[in-house]
């Protein structure tokens, strides 16, 4: 069965970036650069029929294109980080393309996004590590900034059966107008 998910394909340039951000927490693993994203709707392990229904039902998203624009750096996970992010600026058309695909997938039977959409792309996760490492990383960085890019188009990608990680593998790309 494929683990799915629907993203914003990070482009080269700007991942160099925010691969210079890499580094200096003990217990992180650091995603590759070629495996960023920002995930619009996860949609996680599927037959191949649903897999099937969820790329038709995205074929037909007719959007324009999204500007990404980066807020800094931060971390999931409260008291008890889990990742570190780079976050992004949630603006009227990402969330909106994020809310089309949420209803075109749910109309397909995938049940509803139970998390906010927070937009972001995650850059460690963390296992073992505290909040203090954290804060300590952040305060680094705070000036950490990567720039913006208009994105062209979504894709659906598979991740590895049922443990996802990379090397992520684009299965179909939609273009945004």
């Amino acid at each position: 069965m494929p683990r799915l998910f629907a993203a914003l394909s990070i482009p080269a340039e700007v991942a160099l970036a925010l691969a210079a951000a890499r580094g200096g927490v003990l217990g992180a693993r650091w995603i590759e650069p070629s495996d960023y994203h920002v995930t619009l709707r996860f949609v996680g392990d599927v037959d191949v029929h649903a897999a099937r229904e969820v790329a038709d039902a995205l074929e037909t998203v007719r959007r324009p294109r999204v500007a990404v624009d980066f807020q800094g750096l931060s971390w999931f996970g409260g008291d008890k980080p889990r990742a570190i992010v780079a976050r992004i600026r949630p603006t009227s058309p990402l969330v909106e393309l994020q809310g089309d695909l949420e209803r075109r997938l749910r109309r397909v039977g995938l049940p509803p996004e139970t998390r906010n959409f927070a937009p972001h792309v995650t850059l460690a996760r963390l296992r073992g590590v505290g909040p203090a490492a954290v804060a300590d990383y952040l305060g680094a960085r705070g000036g950490f900034a990567a720039p913006s890019f208009e994105a062209p188009r979504f894709a659906l990608y598979s991740a590895r059966d049922s443990v996802g990680g990379g090397p992520y593998l684009v299965e179909a790309d939609y273009p945004l107008q």
